[in-house]
């Protein structure tokens, strides 16, 4: 179900996953044939996206039914939910001949990268794309299983796979991530990650580690980026993110020094800013060609620093600060 007070892109699927249906394979047999059900097609993991519509809306998502997609293997479909009573499915087409035409399954639609097209898409749609790009994602990585060795089938509507060899069942997984606004005095620290040219400057990040709270992976990876120490930490919100499967854990830290050491293996820079700065930056945000200036050289036109756009949580966690300082 959405989350009605998280800001988060993602955050707003509004299916009802009714997990007590993925082990009725009569019932999800049945669903997949249904006129009314609805499946999100993903060539590899590249979902069909419809053009915007006359009136300059966002783009469509390219849900098709069973019928046109005859010659798809929809047994192996994910079940993504209901709503309203209507199942929504996901399914690998990538090796259909019909999902390299110009128009797959007769819509006048492409598959497009979905990190590319977060801008043109409402909020519902990348969130259940997240879903389906994480579900099927993870299916053409686990096709043998990791205790034996042997190939793995389709289980639980899509939410396990079985080994016929050892009996043993395989998980969806999601790797959480921490990431780390480290405030002081009025002043917040941000860094640019060494594999961005631009100057894109963002909040601390790294995977927890086995047998880690969320306190200490934040301590820990601040301490190895930047060589400061964290007190206090407080949670504010999460964020799926498909690429592949990864819950970002938003935090705010309490930093009780101020030197900074950089780890440059990482962290190319590193640097203290204030609310102004920022709020500037988070405004310049809605004008920032991304992909351009995260990849080319530096110009006379290049803003100091700028901040990663709306679309991530660091992004958000930013305007938390910002406007809880005014």
């Amino acid at each position: 179900m959405a989350s009605p007070h998280n800001p988060n892109t993602f955050t707003d699927n509004p299916l009802d996953r009714a997990s007590h249906l993925r082990a009725d394979p009569e019932w999800l047999a049945a669903a997949r044939k249904r006129d009314d059900t609805l499946f999100a097609p993903l060539c590899q993991l590249r979902p069909l996206l419809l053009p915007r519509g006359g009136d300059g809306g966002a783009a469509g998502l390219g849900w098709v039914t069973a019928a046109q997609l005859a010659g798809a293997d929809l047994s192996n479909s994910v079940f993504l939910g209901l709503e309203g009573g209507q199942p929504y499915f996901a399914v690998d087409v990538s090796d259909l001949p019909e999902a390299a035409s110009e128009a797959p399954f007769g819509m006048a639609g492409a598959f497009e990268d979905l990190m590319g097209a977060l801008g043109r898409l409402d909020a519902r749609s990348v969130s259940l794309l997240a879903q389906a790009k994480s579900m099927l994602d993870w299916h053409r990585r686990h096709g043998f299983c990791a205790q034996c060795g042997a190939p793995t089938v389709f289980a639980d509507g899509g939410y396990r796979r079985d080994c016929p060899s050892c009996k043993a069942q395989h998980f969806p997984r999601t790797d959480p991530v921490v990431i780390s606004l480290v405030v002081r005095d009025g002043r917040c620290l941000l860094g640019r990650n060494a594999m961005f040219r631009g100057p894109m400057f963002s909040a601390l990040a790294g995977f927890l580690e086995p047998g880690e709270t969320v306190e200490e992976a934040v301590a820990r990876e601040v301490k190895e980026e930047v060589g400061i120490e964290v007190g206090e930490v407080e949670y504010l919100f999460t964020q799926p993110w498909p690429f592949p499967s990864s819950l970002m854990i938003g935090c705010v830290a309490q930093a009780l020094t101020e030197a900074i050491t950089v780890d440059e293996n990482e962290i190319a820079e590193a640097r203290w800013f204030t609310r102004e700065q920022l709020a500037r930056g988070l405004a310049q945000s809605e004008n920032i060609d991304y992909r351009q200036m995260m990849s080319a050289e530096r110009d006379a036109d290049s803003p100091e620093f700028f901040v990663p756009p709306a679309s991530a949580i660091a992004h958000q966690l930013l305007r938390a600060w910002v406007e809880a300082q005014e």
